[in-house]
């Protein structure tokens, strides 16, 4: 049997554990890094809009000027979603 070797996808640590199965049945790990900000992650989302990289993607876009439906569109994710990561950004940067 193959091993893989599994990355947190925030900070890129090995120290990294199984933390149980979604209601889907995709595996859930959990990073053990102190200096992460992240608690759990999964490696194959059925929503593209959890991924980090789209996320990324969201704020800059946004920052250039595209609109919540244009960006929706071009990542092939929600408006709600889209809405949702900008306010993120927003409050965050108020705080």
């Amino acid at each position: 049997m193959a091993e893989v070797s599994v990355h947190c996808p925030h900070c890129h640590s090995e120290k990294v554990t199984k933390r149980g199965k979604t209601d889907r049945g995709k595996q859930r790990y959990s990073c053990n890094n102190e200096s992460c900000s992240i608690n759990t992650f999964i490696l194959d989302y059925s929503y593209q809009g959890h991924l980090p990289e789209v996320k990324k993607k969201i704020i800059d876009m946004a920052l250039n000027g595209s609109g919540i439906r244009d960006t929706a569109r071009v990542l092939n994710v929600s408006q709600t979603t889209v809405i949702n990561e900008i306010k993120k950004r927003v409050i965050s940067q108020l705080c």
